[in-house]
């Protein structure tokens, strides 16, 4: 009670209320509650109190009481470190193991006794396989993040680890979601439970502020900057769609002076570990994320969840906008929308029963960026002529105001007369008439021909890229209203 205490709790949320007598009465359990309500502590608290209680005659290396699956080695840390936090007063052991990291170490800390194993699948089927671990004492096994557990592709693992279990166990399945795929893994995996649900399927918390901006692809990222600091936000988790649009928008706001890094599932794990809790500690202001990050990650009042691209799969738009409005805590999830993106907009307001609201952004005019951008380019390009050399390391000889070298003075490209029919005198003349009169026709010519192009030029630069405006329909423009 001391390290609940200490942990700020007064009250049991709705899923602990519900969740925690069944548990301590050793049945199986199927529970399901929005993210942020406290579903780690349902099944974190009870189990201590089991095995503080009913302590094991004989406690061995490598073999622990129970085990805790995740998904996601983000995940699998967090429930291991909230575990060491309610039970600091207690003498229960537990660890954490997940891929990406050296295993030696955790080889060395299965040689000592074990109550609780927090893991993911596939580093735990890598111990097995080595027999650095033995789950045959296993009492209470713990599917957290089901749901996504089954996404991610881990079926096959979870069977696989079930097969290394004991039979008479108790199975505690917890999830986000109760979707038709997770009620027939319970029905193969829970025997008689006892369903726990606090909250309607998907659906995201009422304490988090839902709103979308219209814009267009190409304006995400300067208008995630604008946003940031025209705001202040000194916290803000991005969601992005792929790894590198994560790396790329983590690089443009640390250009525009943000602090701020990308976590995905190319980077390290050391990186990834650094990068998240830089961001708990305050010194990153904007955390760059896939959606590897969207479940899990529970960092207290995090006011601001942005989606720059929306998720494919509607039930992840309510995963991800629940990293913010976590206990009791209000939050702020602003979603970048342009037109490609209507149609998974509509799916994911149809799946959380509720529109959107559209929002305009003050002092925000995507016609001055692009400006900006286009005058960047004209300045970075190349100057022609002066300073520049051939492949082999020459100044390149001046060419001919019109066309081919040597041709326009009489002369070939090798530097002999060039074999012009006719007298030699006309010869002579024409060389010496012939360039004064082309020269004036060139100019004429030259200047009919680059005031257009410099007149399109500045058009196109004072509005949005003329590529865009094509494929943007109208309504998709910031700014414009799109009806839900």
């Amino acid at each position: 009670m001391r390290a609940i205490a200490e942990s700020g709790y007064t009250h049991p949320t709705p899923i602990q209320a519900q969740a925690i007598p069944h548990v301590i009465q050793g049945g199986d359990v199927l529970a399901a509650a929005q993210t942020g309500t406290g579903k780690t502590a349902g099944f974190t608290l009870p189990i201590l109190h089991r095995l503080i209680t009913g302590p094991a005659a004989q406690r061995k290396a490598g073999r622990p009481r129970v085990l805790v699956l995740t998904p996601t080695r983000e995940l699998a840390a967090q429930v291991e470190e909230s575990v060491r936090t309610y039970g600091k007063h207690t003498p229960v052991t537990s660890m954490v193991m997940f891929g990406g990291v050296n295993i030696n170490p955790q080889i060395t800390a299965l040689r000592k006794p074990l109550d609780i194993l927090v893991a993911t699948p596939g580093r735990l089927l890598d111990h097995a396989g080595q027999k650095t671990v033995d789950l045959s004492g296993v009492e209470v096994l713990v599917l957290d993040e089901a749901d996504r557990m089954l996404d991610m592709g881990f079926i096959r693992d979870i069977r696989k680890v079930l097969a290394l279990l004991p039979r008479q166990r108790q199975n505690l399945l917890f999830s986000a979601t109760f979707s038709d795929e997770i009620r027939g893994l319970a029905t193969g995996l829970l025997h008689d439970p006892i369903e726990v649900s606090v909250a309607r399927r998907n659906t995201a918390s009422e304490l988090v502020q839902q709103s979308v901006v219209l814009t267009e692809q190409s304006h995400k990222r300067d208008l995630v900057s604008h946003i940031i600091r025209g705001h202040g936000w000194h916290q803000v988790l991005v969601f992005t769609r792929t790894k590198h649009g994560a790396n790329r928008l983590a690089e443009k706001l640390v250009k525009d002076g943000l602090t701020a890094a990308a976590i995905h599932g190319n980077k390290s794990q050391s990186a990834r570990t650094r990068a998240l809790s830089g961001f708990k500690e305050g010194k990153i202001a904007v955390l760059v994320a896939t959606d590897i990050a969207a479940r899990g990650l529970d960092i207290d009042q995090l006011p601001q969840v942005v989606n720059f691209e929306l998720p494919n799969v509607p039930e992840d738009y309510v995963h991800r906008i629940g990293r913010t409005g976590r206990a009791g805590s209000p939050g702020s999830a602003l979603s970048l929308v342009d037109h490609s993106e209507i149609k998974l907009l509509k799916d994911i307001e149809r799946v959380i029963k509720r529109p959107i609201d559209r929002i305009e952004i003050p002092d925000w005019d995507p016609a001055t960026m692009v400006r900006v951008a286009a005058a960047g380019a004209e300045r970075s390009e190349p100057r022609t002529g002066r300073g520049r050399r051939d492949a082999s390391g020459r100044p390149p000889r001046p060419a001919a105001r019109g066309g081919a070298q040597g041709h326009a003075t009489g002369r070939s490209g090798s530097g002999r007369p060039a074999n012009v029919s006719g007298p030699a005198g006309q010869r002579r003349d024409s060389s010496r008439r012939a360039p004064a009169a082309s020269e004036a026709g060139r100019n004429d010519a030259a200047r009919s021909t680059v005031a257009p192009q410099r007149e399109a030029r500045d058009t196109r630069s004072a509005d949005v890229p003329r590529r865009s405006r094509r494929q943007a329909p109208q309504a998709a423009l910031l700014g414009k209203v799109v009806s839900p």
